[in-house]
């Protein structure tokens, strides 16, 4: 007895430096992956001018992004903490995959094998970006693994855990939704449909809408500003969106890793102790289907495979666990280094005229194909990460060489979201737009007779001349690898008419 104990203790020592060599592996690499060419993402901008404003909902995502970002801000909102979390979140889905493994009997390899297919993975992207998906794929992870938990134990505990885990990724990204819709007809159709013979089942589903509930009352109250985020979605963006091509992408995301995934698919149905797990496998399908339907993007169906890849490598250990293909164990990891190596143009590691140099290696891959569905010289979220500072310095040279008093009277408009995010992230202003949550943020409380105006380049402000005494092009964004290139920042002064009243009634215009 003691002899086991004690190689048991000494295997769970080893299995947990491993994993602790894995996880501070992942956040330390994060740092590494973006070329100092390249600045913060504009997506990433939006987020963090949402510290300013809490409230339990924006326009275009729920308020848990939020939270991060007003914790970033106490910690002095610098780059390192803005990389950090998305690194940490990446990380913490590392463990919760490894911790599926474990509960599932996988052994050493198994648990190495995961933790190296997600590090090696388009993860690596997504965890560079102060975005929710990072998080949004760590908690459809956790809530795979609390489930698992439940099927395994039926101890009320985990299926508490699962609701705090789904009410929690809720408040991150309402795409949890679709996990869960795929997850009810999974477990009706397998033998763990007995879970809902159980009480608890039904009191966690009560504790979850509680949890979301004031995230649903602030959608009630504003009209359910979602709806015509998902619409405007829908006809700008997701109008462009391929099925093909988001089946393409799905191969692609973790490619290095596509035997383990496949692994998994056999697995469920040739290896017994996979079984009672098939409810995972078929929640991917109907998951997968259902993106295809609605005509989602491909990266909406990141969040499944940290959670199915484990099953594929519990099955590679069980049939490489003697003989000759012990040898084999070795190779799968060279294998998905290898395969990996190609897509490291996935990440804004070398600088733009590099990445020019190179775009047929780019072209393969579809990423100069933008959501517009033309082709770019550069990725778009690459080319949404140049021209921001320029622009900042630029915007806030024109507010600060105003006098005081007229610089008082004076607001900052913007076409779009990444300019006023912009704008205030690195120019430290207050800027606000008629785009996105920005159009809740306007200072009307004081008067206002002037615009700095923020126009995209293929715009004018001229326009506005009949209600301004003078309109004056003052400087423009030059950056050649911007997305925003040629961006224009005009001056308005001494407005001729009643400048809120105006203000206001855009902003009415806009929301109705």
């Amino acid at each position: 007895m003691t002899t086991n104990s004690s190689s048991f203790s000494k295997g769970d020592s080893t299995a947990t430096f491993v994993l602790t060599g894995f996880l501070l592996l992942k956040i330390c690499l994060q740092y590494f992956l973006v070329h100092p060419d390249f600045e913060l993402h504009r997506d990433e901008f939006l987020h963090l001018d949402q510290a300013r404003h809490l409230a339990w909902g924006y326009v275009s995502v729920p308020p848990f992004t939020s939270w991060i970002a007003y914790l970033i801000g106490l910690l002095g909102n610098s780059l390192f903490w803005v990389r950090f979390f998305p690194a940490l979140f990446g990380a913490a889905t590392i463990f919760f995959s490894w911790q599926i493994v474990k509960t599932c009997g996988g052994g050493l390899f198994a648990k190495s094998l995961t933790a190296v297919a997600l590090l090696l993975s388009t993860l690596m992207r997504i965890n560079i970006l102060f975005q929710p998906n990072s998080f949004d794929i760590l908690a459809w992870t956790a809530l795979f693994y609390f489930i698992i938990r439940f099927v395994q134990e039926q101890h009320p505990k985990w299926i508490y855990f699962a609701a705090i885990s789904f009410a929690v990724g809720f408040l991150n990204k309402y795409s949890l939704l679709f996990v869960a819709a795929a997850l009810l007809p999974a477990l009706l159709i397998t033998s763990q449909r007995k879970v809902f013979r159980n009480k608890h089942i039904y009191l966690a589903a009560l504790l979850a809408l509680l949890l979301i509930s004031p995230n649903i009352i602030w959608q009630i109250n504003n009209h359910f500003p979602v709806v015509g985020h998902m619409k405007e979605l829908a006809e700008t963006q997701l109008a462009n969106v391929s099925r093909a091509g988001f089946l393409k992408d799905q191969v692609l995301f973790f490619f290095p890793a596509l035997f383990v995934i496949i692994s998994a698919i056999f697995g469920f149905w040739k290896y017994a102790p996979l079984k009672p797990y098939r409810f995972v496998g078929w929640t991917v399908i109907f998951c997968l289907a259902l993106f295809i339907f609605l005509r989602a993007k491909s990266y909406y169906a990141i969040g499944l495979y940290p959670a199915l890849i484990p099953f594929g490598a519990i099955y590679l250990e069980y049939l490489f666990r003697r003989g000759w293909r012990r040898y084999l164990m070795p190779l799968s990891f060279a294998l998905i280094i290898l395969l990996f190596l190609p897509m490291r143009i996935m990440l804004p590691n070398i600088s733009p005229e590099k990445m020019l140099a190179q775009q047929d290696r780019y072209r393969k891959f579809g990423m100069l194909t933008w959501e517009d569905g033309k082709e770019h010289p550069l990725s778009q979220d690459f080319a949404d990460m140049r021209g921001w500072k320029e622009l900042a310095a630029k915007t806030a040279a024109v507010l600060h060489n105003l006098p005081a008093a007229v610089a008082d009277e004076t607001i900052v408009i913007c076409d779009n979201y990444g300019f006023a995010g912009a704008v205030n992230y690195y120019g430290g202003l207050h800027a606000v737009s008629f785009n996105a949550d920005y159009i809740n943020w306007f200072p009307l409380q004081k008067k206002l007779t002037n615009v700095i105006l923020v126009k995209e380049a293929a715009d004018d402000a001229h326009r506005q001349a009949p209600y301004f005494q003078s309109v004056q092009l003052m400087d423009s964004m030059t950056d050649p690898y911007a997305r925003e290139k040629g961006a224009k920042i005009y001056l308005l002064q001494h407005a001729k008419i009643d400048l809120n009243a105006y203000l206001q009634k855009r902003i009415d215009e806009e929301k109705h």
